[in-house]
């Protein structure tokens, strides 16, 4: 009999997870408590911008004509119960208002509505980011005969849909053979492909979530303090992190100075990562987190100096500013916690009229920010400009022609915030180039 799959949460993750076990091949059915959300899936539509999740939907979802009809979407527990063999549970932990912690609520109510209702022996899966402890302590909510088993999601926003059907790794946290087979079951695919399959404790699997996104963190900080040690000394940062790129020890990802990282998932979790290690007397071990963490939030105000030096060093009473970008990252509309609505905002605190242009994540960045001014193009952006902030690095910036827009801005002047834009380029458009980390000229 083959395994009918519940996903429980239909947001970022949730929606991935379920449209990518209908295409290897499930029976799925993902609940979400928001009916707005399931009539959009329902639709084949998504909430939210992930290059191929709508197609992948569109292929899978049921009375879509032509689709696969395995994927169906309800608001029902009962239904959810009664259909599933393996539910997967996907829901959001942010961080607590006013503390380092995570909120668990989400989690908690999802296990509290799904206990009653799970069939004997199914299996309930955790995917949610938890602080380390928790997958012992939701496992005694479960009734006697529902076994729980936890496997952390490692996706990166862009490249969802990759990440889920042709994952880099898979950790599964189990107690039981059973568990264990259930999930190879699950995974044959890619492991057939060659993902290696780790199998571990709970309180390893929690922590390799929290552990992967740590490192990574600290990975993007450390070249972001030695951007700064780079401009007090003449330095230039983009070089240095090419040549310690090239020890296989270090590697060249995630060494590119800018404005730092943000997004929903890196910040909150290592700063849960951080309360949970106080909770267990473990704190020392991960002080040097609460210096990432400062250091990431540090190139933000930089950034700001740097606009207001650009714009006469005073003030940024009457100037214009344009800002290329509002989402944390390309290929996403994601802007939570976003390093360039957060520059923006400030300037626009300080007096300087904003204008924002994002490929993606315009509507998202109104609801936030709805005093911002915004323009459909980047030329419209820059258009009498006193100075363009590049904080987002998407591809179509990249792309832009600087002497076109030069001939619109009142002033040219670019400061990089992602150092990814060609400074050669824009200096012989007559553009004045600068870059966190790298010589003025």
């Amino acid at each position: 009999m083959s395994l009918k799959i519940t996903v429980i949460g239909t947001g970022y993750l949730g929606a991935t997870h379920a449209a990518a076990m209908a295409e290897l091949g499930f029976e799925v059915l993902g609940l979400d408590v928001v009916p707005e959300k399931i009539e959009l899936l329902s639709a084949g539509k998504v909430p939210m911008y992930e290059p191929g999740l709508e197609e992948l939907l569109a292929k899978h979802v049921a009375g879509i004509e032509g689709s696969s009809g395995r994927l169906r979407f309800t608001t029902s527990w009962e239904e959810v119960g009664a259909f599933g063999d393996i539910h997967f549970v996907c829901v959001n932990t942010p961080q607590k208002h006013g503390e380092y912690a995570c909120d668990m609520s989400y989690v908690d109510a999802a296990f509290a509505s799904l206990a009653p209702v799970a069939r004997e022996g199914s299996l309930v899966v955790g995917k949610s980011t938890v602080p380390v402890g928790s997958a012992d302590r939701l496992a005694t909510l479960l009734p006697e005969g529902v076994e729980l088993a936890w496997n952390p999601e490692f996706l990166r926003e862009g490249f969802a849909v990759q990440d889920t059907l042709h994952p880099d790794r898979l950790v599964v946290g189990v107690r039981s053979e059973r568990a264990e087979k259930l999930l190879r079951e699950v995974y044959a695919a890619p492991i057939g492909e060659g993902s290696p399959f780790v199998v571990t404790d709970f309180p390893t699997a929690e922590l390799v979530k929290t552990s992967a996104n740590s490192f990574l963190a600290t990975k993007i900080s450390f070249i972001n303090a030695m951007a700064e040690v780079c401009e007090a000394a003449g330095g230039d940062v983009v070089k240095l992190a090419e040549a310690i790129g090239y020890d296989d020890r270090i590697g060249k990802k995630f060494l590119r100075a800018g404005i730092g990282f943000g997004g929903g998932c890196l910040p909150k979790d290592i700063r849960a990562f951080m309360a949970r290690a106080g909770e267990l007397g473990a704190d020392q071990a991960l002080t040097f987190l609460r210096e990432v963490d400062s250091i990431n939030m540090r190139r933000r105000g930089h950034m700001v100096e740097l606009a207001r030096e650009a714009v006469g060093g005073d003030s940024f009473l009457g100037k214009r500013v344009a800002v290329l970008g509002a989402t944390f990252k390309p290929d996403s509309d994601d802007v939570r916690d976003s390093p360039a609505l957060n520059v923006a905002g400030q300037i626009h605190l300080q007096g300087g009229q904003v204008t924002v242009y994002d490929p993606k994540g315009m509507d998202n960045a109104r609801r936030l920010f709805p005093t911002l001014g915004y323009a459909d193009t980047a030329l419209g952006a820059i258009r009498g400009a006193d100075v363009v902030l590049h904080l987002t690095e998407w591809r179509e910036f990249r792309e832009l022609d600087p002497a076109a827009l030069g001939a619109v801005a009142a002033e040219r002047v670019i400061l990089d915030g992602r150092n990814a834009l060609d400074p050669v380029v824009w200096r012989e458009a007559g553009w004045t180039y600068r870059a966190m980390g790298r010589p003025a000229a």
